[in-house]
């Protein structure tokens, strides 16, 4: 998977994709002819997004499960499969920040941290576990762990969350460093205008906010150039430029 990435015609799998930066994500693919699995845990909502984008002209099917449920993963694995295909392109984009607002460490339930773990780290594990073998396979594949700047910076509150992708972000360096040259790389897409940031910050000006769209097209430019990246990276959106429709990189905003 050396210099860049034919996106058409690939098969892509992104979890937290019924709206925000996962949808956005599952847009932005599936617009540049990647067929897309899109999976979140509303039916509803989801099943309204994957039509959006089928409305534009892409390919894009929705899975209603919750990556955090053990005795889910193999079923989402094989359902994705049987619609696309064994995903060349995995986007562990589902997050959760766990209760709002977020507790002081002291103040968090231990059931609480296990749930916050349970969707941000060892869901995305065992997924890639069940994903990874046909990738291993064919020598090439990409895998992609949503992170956050919580990752690597401390703040009142976020303990949970940021232990999290902390850890989520290592577990693609470890991926990386036994699996090479599948791809897997950690990627921080910055502050975004979402529900989620939302809950988390209320007071928030959005005006401040990247849009999940603009994030979204800066993130397709990663997985287009990702083998230019050095595998098991962590990568920060704002760092690359958007692609034109054409799949060629534009100025950075």
């Amino acid at each position: 998977m050396l210099g860049c990435m034919n996106i058409r015609n690939e098969a892509v799998l992104v979890t937290g994709a019924s709206r925000g930066l996962g949808k956005e994500l599952a847009r932005a693919l599936a617009g540049r002819g990647a067929r897309v699995v899109m999976v979140a845990r509303g039916e509803d909502e989801l099943a309204r997004a994957a039509a959006e984008i089928r409305a534009e002209g892409g390919e894009a099917h929705g899975l209603a499960f919750d990556v955090g449920d053990k005795e889910a993963i193999h079923r989402l694995a094989g359902a994705a499969a049987a619609l696309v295909g064994p995903p060349s392109i995995v986007v562990h984009n589902a997050s959760t920040l766990g209760p709002v607002p977020m507790p002081l460490l002291l103040d968090t339930d231990c059931e609480d941290l296990e749930r916050v773990l349970a969707v941000n780290l060892v869901g995305p594990f065992r997924l890639t576990k069940a994903l990874a073998g046909p990738m291993v396979l064919r020598q090439r594949g990409l895998v992609l762990f949503l992170s956050s700047d919580a990752a690597v910076s401390a703040y009142p509150g976020w303990g949970s969350y940021g232990v999290s992708k902390a850890a989520a972000d290592h577990l693609a360096r470890s991926f990386a460093a036994e699996l090479d040259p599948v791809r897997f790389f950690s990627v921080d897409p910055g502050e975004m205008d979402t529900r989620m940031h939302a809950d988390a910050i209320p007071d928030a000006d959005p005006t401040t906010l990247a849009r999940p769209a603009d994030v979204a097209e800066r993130i397709v430019t990663i997985v287009a150039r990702s083998g230019a990246s050095t595998n098991g990276a962590r990568l920060a959106a704002a760092d690359f430029p958007a692609l034109d429709a054409r799949g060629t990189g534009g100025a950075a905003a």
